[in-house]
């Protein structure tokens, strides 16, 4: 659990002795004469530099407190956007899961935000383009996609617009790339009563499997109808293969 202001005493003391710990050494270990056990980042000591024998007053123990605190969020928040890009409440609700203090949590995303490694609309329109790409969904269901990982309605809008302009995609053409991926996940007796033509229970039934496909996709209507006929159309030629 990350050190916090609580632990702070009113006391000055003085530096007994400094240590590197842990497996890694990655924590620095200050004694203090009144017995406190201070783990800390040692580059703490880059901005408090520290040696046997110093007086550490109330406040100097707020400020190495803080500022460890602050370091050890840095690197966690960096840590989790090294696996994926995540969004600003994303982000906020992971480190607030390590117990880092809220107020520690938004001076670091801040700073991650001034620096340019953290940005909604960045991260916006990553995810949108890779749904765009590789499990297409309709604009609608993408901005809420966006808005349920903590992006603003806006900048999920401004993200879907940007990237549906940038790859020159319409929600048609999603909705029948939508509809073949889902053929070509098919078996041959599928793809055999899609591709009829006569009417029969059999094949109705395989039309509403692709329909609520489509339409957990948020593609429906006229865009549904269409996409289904694509369908159709790839699965004659993919038994005509």
């Amino acid at each position: 659990k990350p050190l916090a202001m609580s632990d702070v005493t009113h006391e000055t003391t003085t530096v007994v002795s400094r240590e590197v710990i842990g497996r890694r050494r990655r924590r620095l270990q200050l004694t203090l004469a009144d017995g406190t056990l201070l783990e800390l980042a040692p580059s703490v000591l880059e901005h408090h530099p520290l040696r046997e024998g110093d007086p550490v007053d109330p406040a100097l123990r707020a400020r190495l407190i803080d500022t460890d605190l602050r370091i050890r969020c840095r690197d966690a928040a960096l840590s989790l956007l090294g696996v994926r890009a995540r969004s600003r409440r994303e982000l906020a609700d992971r480190l607030r899961r390590k117990e880092f203090p809220a107020s520690i949590t938004h001076a670091v995303l801040d700073t991650l935000e001034s620096e340019g490694w953290l940005d909604d609309l960045s991260f916006a329109r990553g995810l949108v383009q890779d749904r765009v790409r590789f499990k297409p969904r309709a604009p609608v269901r993408l901005e809420q996609e966006l808005q349920r990982k903590g992006v603003s309605r806006e900048i999920a809008h401004r993200a879907v617009d940007d990237v549906f302009e940038a790859e020159a995609i319409t929600p048609a053409a999603l909705a029948r790339k939508a509809a073949v991926g889902w053929v070509r996940r098919q078996g041959r007796a599928t793809l055999e009563l899609l591709a009829a033509s006569p009417w029969s229970e059999e094949r109705e039934k395989v039309k509403r499997r692709l329909i609520a496909h489509l339409a957990r996709r948020g593609f429906r209507g006229s865009l549904a109808v269409d996409a289904i006929d694509s369908a159709r159309q790839a699965a004659r030629d993919f038994l005509s293969n």
